[in-house]
């Protein structure tokens, strides 16, 4: 962010005055003078000083529940230019984050939100959360398959955690299984690789809960703010 543009969106003064402030040598970043109107300040990094004062942003914490439509990244930037999930809350005035990621071809409950106490706590591998899918996968799973993927499969370099899988139903015709998976790790692509490793690559794949926090009504490509009831469960988890 321009640094004028930071000095005054936290309420010091206007853009115009902020300038005045910087060439009069009242403005320190990090310690630093600052004598250049262009300069770009990181607003979450940057410790910003005005006459000897620091400033940072009043912002809102707010939570956010998203339904993600697949073809969506979670980051917020990407390289090859494709749909980020920011671009689905452009009416949200303030500047949220994902909390942990789904991949781009998976649907479903993402969180985000301004608070990273909650996001560290909610991505870390001390705090087990259940995550809820619904899959779409080839093939019928036999008892041994689902046995062994309960109890731990070996995926690449590590062995997954013991994981709950339940079988909806199955399709002869269309030889199609519908799976609840529940899983309490994060590691990239987790649920499709844990699938492909007993022989039944997903087809669709969308995360349905997080804990005891649901979709409920939001349809896909929309998002609702968490109620104070969901936000404290959250965070007392």
């Amino acid at each position: 962010m321009r640094i004028n543009k930071y000095i005054a969106s936290c309420g010091v003064a206007s853009r115009r005055k902020a300038e005045e402030l910087i060439l009069n040598k009242k403005v320190k970043v990090n310690g630093r003078l600052i004598e250049e109107l262009s300069f770009q300040v990181d607003e979450y990094k940057d410790t910003v000083e005005v006459d000897g004062v620091k400033i940072s942003l009043n912002e809102e914490t707010v939570y956010i529940l998203l339904n993600k439509p697949e073809g969506y990244i979670t980051t917020v930037k990407d390289q090859f230019d494709r749909p980020s999930v920011i671009d689905l809350l452009s009416d949200v005035k303030e500047r949220v984050f994902p909390v942990g990621r789904l991949d781009y071809e998976t649907s479903g409950l993402l969180l985000l939100t301004n608070d990273g106490d909650l996001t560290y706590k909610l991505t870390h591998p001390k705090h087990e959360i259940d995550k809820t899918y619904i899959a779409m996968v080839k093939g019928e799973l036999t008892e041994e398959e689902i046995k062994n993927f309960k109890s731990g499969l070996e995926i690449e370099d590590y062995i997954t955690a013991p994981a709950k899988l339940r079988v909806l139903y199955y399709d002869k015709v269309k030889n199609i299984s519908k799976l609840e998976i529940k899983i309490h790790e994060g590691k990239n692509r987790q649920v499709r690789k844990m699938c492909k490793a007993i022989n039944h690559p997903v087809l669709r794949l969308k995360r349905v809960a997080m804990g005891k926090i649901t979709l409920n009504e939001c349809k896909i490509g929309e998002y609702r703010y968490l109620t104070k009831e969901e936000v404290n469960y959250l965070k007392n988890i």
